[in-house]
């Protein structure tokens, strides 16, 4: 299994509106990817921002390329994240899962 993450940032001011937003955009679609072995959101404010992770699990590489497209290792963003995100990290991290 591998886990993917990214990571984002808004206004804390905005924390809640862009979690309703991953919640009816990203989230339906990475659990509706064959092989998706479930995700969550992670959020954090600290001062005037608010630090989100998604994380993913996956049965492979492939199931991953299924949701992400042929370079894995880029983020994919959705149409809104323009009004929330504070800048775009164009990478996301991937770990192999040895224990759940």
């Amino acid at each position: 299994m591998i886990a993917r993450m990214w990571h984002g940032r808004t206004k804390a001011a905005d924390a809640d509106e862009y979690l309703d937003y991953v919640n009816r955009s990203g989230i339906p679609d990475y659990r509706r990817t064959p092989g998706n072995r479930g995700a969550w959101v992670l959020r954090r404010v600290e001062g005037d921002v608010a630090h989100f992770i998604t994380l993913t699990f996956w049965e492979s590489r492939n199931s991953i390329r299924a949701f992400a497209g042929d370079n894995i290792e880029l983020a994919r963003y959705y149409p809104e994240d323009e009004r929330y995100l504070l800048e775009f990290e164009p990478h996301v991290v991937h770990y192999e899962v040895f224990a759940t």
